[in-house]
């Protein structure tokens, strides 16, 4: 089973989830669009659309691979679901990839796995990462692991490529 769950919201960063979700799709990894509501279209910062094909709820995280989570202001609106937060939780526990980037780290925050990790973010959460115990390390990707992470949309060469190893 190689299929990755791509969590989505309003205002996600539109690079963060296209790029790395078109990347999986060349490796022949499917993926699953999962917001709030089914079949509803979510807009990017930028405008660029994308639809669930999955409510959040109906999600069960045995059935997929990996976990991804692009940033934005998205992860913000994402880490208050208690559902969102079983899910990361359920992914980790299994060991399974949780790739996140740029703001994202949020989620993985209020999921609570952050404790004695090494992981990256954008600048503006460094605060928050290491609140919540982990070490912050700014460098363009950042495995510890099964947690990817990176900072900004100038990384997602290296994010993507290191999501794609560690699924295919």
């Amino acid at each position: 089973m190689n299929k990755v769950l791509i969590l989505t919201h309003d205002t996600y960063e539109d690079l963060e989830l296209w790029y790395p979700r078109i990347r999986l799709e060349e490796a022949h990894i499917e993926t699953v669009v999962a917001g709030p509501e089914k079949h509803k279209t979510y807009n990017g910062k930028h405008g660029y659309p994308c639809r669930s094909d999955i409510a959040i709820n109906e999600v069960n995280a045995k059935n997929y691979s990996g976990l991804l989570i692009p940033g934005g202001y998205a992860p913000d609106k994402l880490r208050r679901d208690p559902k969102v937060l079983e899910l990361v939780n359920e992914f980790h526990k299994d060991k399974k990839p949780i790739a996140f980037i740029c703001h994202a780290g949020w989620v993985l925050i209020s999921a609570k796995i952050l404790r004695n990790k090494r992981v990256t973010s954008v600048a503006a959460i460094k605060d928050d990462i290491i609140n919540a115990g982990a070490q912050f390390l700014d460098e363009p990707l950042v495995i510890d692991e099964n947690l990817i992470s990176s900072r900004t949309p100038k990384d997602l060469p290296v994010f993507a490529k290191a999501l794609v190893e560690m699924i295919g």
